[in-house]
């Protein structure tokens, strides 16, 4: 695997206006006044990294946090004998790193681009400076992390209750953008992309690649999906909702 790689560095205005254009269409930003951007911008350089390359592995020092603009990042742990878990998948708009740089840490898991991706690293001083000015801020960044810890509870529970033919299902239903407990939503026919290999999905849902190929296959007889490649067909998505335990 290849080590982390090297940033685009800003070197000039125009590059500082580029990336305050990118931070002001990022969710933790918005809202935020022009000034208060470039502040930002100051102190953020922008990252383009490729498939298959190593962001940081466990154990590197945090200097700050990240933000994801285009592409998708799987952080996971790697086990002595080389085993993986996967422990999220990031998707575009999402930020990564801010606990451990609070915490003043090294990185507990390592990241690793699953598509050619581009992100912006945002230096933990400034994060702290603009913390120290604006009290709203502040409460984003709670906020977030609150959501986070919130998600990671979720999990716990759903690897220590649910089987995994709900967990995968739950999953189709949250890629599809639907709610699980929710059944005035529609139903109907849909295709479901997957949004990376099937391995890496079965261990985000704590599953075993074996596990998770004979739950499908399950599924697949009961005509509740069918199956082509990376591509989820869901004859209809009311019965698909209808059959979690």
């Amino acid at each position: 695997m290849q080590d982390a790689p090297a940033a685009t560095e800003p070197d000039c205005g125009t590059e500082r206006e580029h990336i305050g254009r990118l931070l002001a269409g990022a969710p933790l930003f918005n809202g935020l006044a022009p000034s208060e951007i470039a502040r930002f911008a100051r102190g953020a350089r922008q990252l383009a990294v490729a498939k298959g390359d190593i962001l940081f592995h466990r154990g590197d020092a945090c200097s700050g946090f990240h933000l994801l603009l285009s592409g998708q990042i799987k952080l996971a742990f790697i086990s002595a004998e080389g085993n993986e878990k996967v422990v999220e998948i990031l998707h575009p708009g999402q930020s990564f790193g801010e606990a451990v740089m609070f915490m003043d840490k090294p990185y507990v898991v390592m990241a690793q681009a699953l598509t050619d991706c581009s992100l912006l690293h945002i230096a933990k001083q400034v994060v702290f400076d603009e913390m120290a000015r604006d009290p709203a801020f502040c409460r984003k960044i709670i906020a977030g992390l609150s959501q986070r810890l919130h998600h990671l509870i979720a999990d716990v529970e759903s690897y220590s209750l649910r089987s995994g033919r709900d967990r995968i299902i739950g999953y189709l239903l949250r890629e599809e953008g639907q709610s699980s407990d929710d059944d005035t939503l529609t139903s109907g026919p849909v295709s479901i992309r997957l949004p990376t290999s099937k391995g890496i999905i079965a261990s985000r849902l704590n599953l075993t690649q074996e596990h998770f190929s004979r739950i499908l296959h399950e599924l697949i007889e009961s005509g509740l999906i069918q199956v082509q490649g990376r591509t989820i067909h869901v004859p209809d998505l009311g019965r698909l909702r209808a059959a979690l335990s």
